[in-house]
């Protein structure tokens, strides 16, 4: 991992809240994840960039040469968007979307329904593990829209303006060789996986840290969590002796079976974004609504998913598409 813009946006916010709990809340990030993130950055850099103690964290010797820097880099960074932005929006299309997306299972559906509805139009994409990165690329105008993942009741990147709504809402599942005994059961107990070592795709958020808890809510702590890609994921599932953490709607994949976790002890939130004061936006409910359409159809090709989702109403794609 390389040092990027947005760690330094880390740095500053903690620099000014005054405290990692204080900078949690402003970044909309739970304070184990960007107690992680800032230790990561550490690492990057050699050492620490904050004391910290009960009254809060305050900058180190290395901590103050990275925000001298930063509050140069940052506001220069911007202002050469903007102005690259500025320069060329004459020339960009007015019939045009541009989607960013973390992975998750509505892209290609969304991407189809755009060209098909808007043959004309230019749609363009991209992808980060990060939504943090892809919400400050719609608040920079650099994309029109964005779609998310968050664990359980996290909010979204919060700190950029954007109108969020949830398209669907997920059980976090499991990806496990079709040869396992525990395939035959129609949901698996957390606690009956406890010897098995685990993989799950990077990302930014609280996810890690709330497998964590759950696993210590099931009685066991977990042996090593790898964090791969989704090619990695499914060579370690079919290895059988890794269980990978997927999205209920994940392809079917030979040797492999998708299985909800009994009881639901994690969940996830796809959501869409956009700024509500940019073109953009008109088209926001129309595009929200393609997002749903596009997640239904993933769905609906994993007959186990859907009959899980008879019993369980409350998941699966949300009705009214509550904003959040």
């Amino acid at each position: 991992m390389k040092l990027e813009l947005r760690h330094l946006r880390v740095v500053c916010a903690i620099a000014d809240a005054g405290s990692l709990s204080k900078a949690s809340s402003v970044l909309g990030l739970a304070q184990p994840a960007l107690t992680a993130q800032l230790h990561r950055i550490e690492g990057l850099l050699g050492g620490k960039l904050f004391d910290r103690d009960h009254k809060g964290a305050r900058p180190t010797a290395l901590g103050e040469l990275v925000l001298e820097r930063a509050r140069v880099l940052l506001p220069a960074f911007s202002r050469l968007q903007e102005d690259a932005l500025r320069l060329v929006d004459e020339d960009q299309p007015t019939d045009r979307f541009r989607v960013g997306a973390v992975n998750g299972p509505m892209l290609g559906g969304l991407v189809h329904r755009l060209t098909e509805a808007h043959p004309g139009a230019h749609v363009g994409t991209q992808v980060s593990w990060s939504g943090d990165e892809l919400a400050a690329a719609v608040a920079q105008g650099r994309l029109d829209y964005v779609l998310v993942g968050v664990c359980g009741d996290a909010p979204p990147p919060s700190e950029y303006g954007l109108t969020w709504s949830v398209v669907a809402v997920d059980p976090v599942c499991v990806l496990i060789s079709e040869d396992h005994p525990l395939t035959l059961l129609d949901e698996v107990p957390l606690s009956a996986l406890k010897d098995m070592q685990w993989a799950a795709t990077p990302g930014d958020g609280c996810f890690g840290d709330c497998f964590s808890a759950a696993c210590t809510r099931a009685g066991f702590a977990p042996r090593t969590l790898y964090e791969v890609d989704i090619m990695g994921c499914i060579d370690l599932a079919q290895s059988g002796d890794v269980i990978a953490l997927c999205q209920p709607t994940f392809r079917r994949t030979p040797g492999l079976a998708v299985l909800p976790l009994a009881g639901v002890p994690l969940r996830w939130r796809h959501l869409i974004g956009w700024d509500p004061e940019s073109a953009a936006a008109a088209l926001g409910p129309q595009v929200l609504r393609y997002a749903a359409e596009a997640y239904r159809e993933k769905a609906e090709r994993n007959p186990r998913y859907t009959g899980w989702l008879a019993d369980h109403p409350e998941f699966g794609a949300v009705p009214h598409h509550a904003a959040v």
